[in-house]
């Protein structure tokens, strides 16, 4: 995990692949998942996205996306997808927003590292054999290949990240076993 990138330099590059995709967005946590959750967008005259923030409302955050359904399988809790880059031979940089107590089971990326940048609410990160990591926004996580994981949402806390992977011709993924309910509600909350 780097906490050398500063919530203001996460902001900032959030920004920008906001700006390259044309679109930016607020978070509230809290918003109720039926009014589409965490994200809101605010259309101008012009068309264009605008940002919006206040002080109540913690750093830029990117579209809630839909339903994370093609994976669902692989959460416990709901997760939705978006994907905030425009591909055209760019690497492909996606929003995962997770519901309070949601994570992702155990997985390894064999063949790619996968990059996570937190950039809303508070999540866990974990290597197999190793403590969880609390995850905050800007805080970035590089997973090397071959490295058993999970990561998700704390109890508490809608949780944004935007991931990424290292370019791979032949990369997968392995899903493994769900992240259970007692090690899950034995990590501590509003870490």
């Amino acid at each position: 995990m780097n906490r050398g990138l500063t919530p203001a330099l996460t902001l900032l590059w959030a920004t920008l692949v906001a700006l390259a995709a044309g679109l930016s967005y607020s978070c509230a946590p809290g918003a109720e998942p039926a009014t589409a959750g965490l994200a809101s967008v605010v259309q101008s005259d012009s068309a264009k996205y605008r940002v919006t923030m206040s002080s109540s409302i913690p750093p830029l955050t990117f579209p809630i996306g839909d339903p994370n359904d093609a994976y669902a399988q692989y959460f416990i809790g709901r997760s939705y997808l978006a994907n905030v880059t425009s591909g055209g031979g760019q690497i492909p940089v996606n929003n995962v927003t997770f519901e309070p107590g949601c994570r992702n089971n155990w997985h390894i990326h064999h063949g790619f590292n996968q990059i996570l940048i937190c950039v809303c609410g508070n999540g866990w990160y974990q290597e197999w054999g190793k403590p969880a990591q609390a995850l905050h926004p800007g805080d970035v996580v590089d997973i090397p290949a071959g490295v058993k994981h999970w990561h998700g949402a704390q109890a508490d806390s809608w949780f944004q990240h935007l991931t990424y992977h290292t370019l791979s011709d032949n990369g997968s993924n392995e899903w493994l076993e769900p992240v259970g309910d007692a090690h899950y509600h034995a990590l501590p909350t509003g870490e």
